[in-house]
């Protein structure tokens, strides 16, 4: 035993208390016996396991198939009108992109395509007509607002709000959307030409797109003006239902000439209505 730095080092001696290494012969090798390792998954399916591995929930395309609601939750299990009712039931019809909403309005300002149907067969949605009725309402609330008060104020007449226009514009333009195609979805199944409801739904909502841009554009002055306008976007929307519901209501029979003009009238009929209520500014005179 030495002392070094006030350390001190055992050189290879006997202390007491102390355990002799065990010294193994140079040629020993240790072996390892063969074990039969399970892989998982396994190769056979066992069991209610199966062999192959799905992907999640969320990457199954229920968009296109949204009659399989394509949510593993409790409410997509229930069939009947209770599925009808919850909230799992229409969520396939709001997953849409940006692009896909841009790419449909774009369509529906083309109305002599008449591709629009052939586009969103496989997957319609309620986002866009959703947010285009609803963007016309607060437009045509706001705009004729605005008119009537530069016009009031103009003449040196008192401005009053109307907060009967929001409530009116709510009426006319959601009662539009939903009422119209649901009278025409049962008039199809009558003629034994039946069409998607929600297809339908959708048709319509984008075709109201195009009065967006024309009631900004009513701020100008002028009421020829103002009629050149409504009359451009009327004509431009009943063109868009029309052209793309004619190939399918053509199977309805003879009378499918009397269905498609209906429908042009019926959408004429709507601009018409937008001329004399949003369109017309009214100067209270005291």
């Amino acid at each position: 035993m030495m002392s070094s730095g006030g350390y001190t080092s055992i050189e290879n001696q006997k202390v007491s208390g102390s355990v002799a290494a065990v010294s193994l012969p140079e040629s020993s090798a240790v072996k390892f016996t063969d074990s039969k390792l399970q892989t998982f998954p396994p190769s056979e399916s066992q069991g209610k396991i199966a062999g192959t591995v799905n992907p999640p929930s969320d990457a199954d395309d229920t968009f296109s198939k949204p009659a399989m609601g394509g949510s593993n939750s409790d409410d997509s299990q229930q069939t009947g009108w209770l599925g009808k009712l919850t909230v799992a039931a229409y969520k396939p019809y709001f997953d849409v992109d940006t692009q896909d909403v841009l790419e449909r309005i774009k369509d529906s300002l083309f109305p002599f395509k008449g591709s629009f149907n052939e586009k969103t067969s496989e997957h319609p949605d309620l986002y866009g007509p959703f947010w285009i009725c609803t963007t016309l309402i607060f437009v045509a609330a706001a705009i004729g607002t605005f008119v009537t008060y530069l016009a009031q104020k103009l003449h040196h007449k008192e401005w009053e709000y109307d907060i009967n226009l929001v409530t009116w514009s709510a009426g006319l333009f959601y009662g539009y959307a939903t009422v119209v195609p649901l009278g025409l979805y049962v008039i199809l199944k009558y003629f034994s030409a039946p069409a998607g409801l929600v297809q339908l739904f959708c048709l319509y909502g984008y075709s109201l797109f195009v009065f967006i841009p024309a009631l900004c554009l009513s701020i100008v002055p002028g009421e020829i003006f103002r009629w050149i306008l409504v009359g451009i976007a009327g004509f431009m929307s009943a063109t868009f239902v029309a052209i793309n519901l004619r190939a399918h209501i053509m199977t309805a029979g003879e009378r499918w000439f009397l269905i498609v003009v209906g429908i042009f009238l019926l959408q004429l009929a709507l601009s018409v209505v937008l001329r004399l209520y949003c369109f017309t500014v009214n100067v209270v005179k005291k």
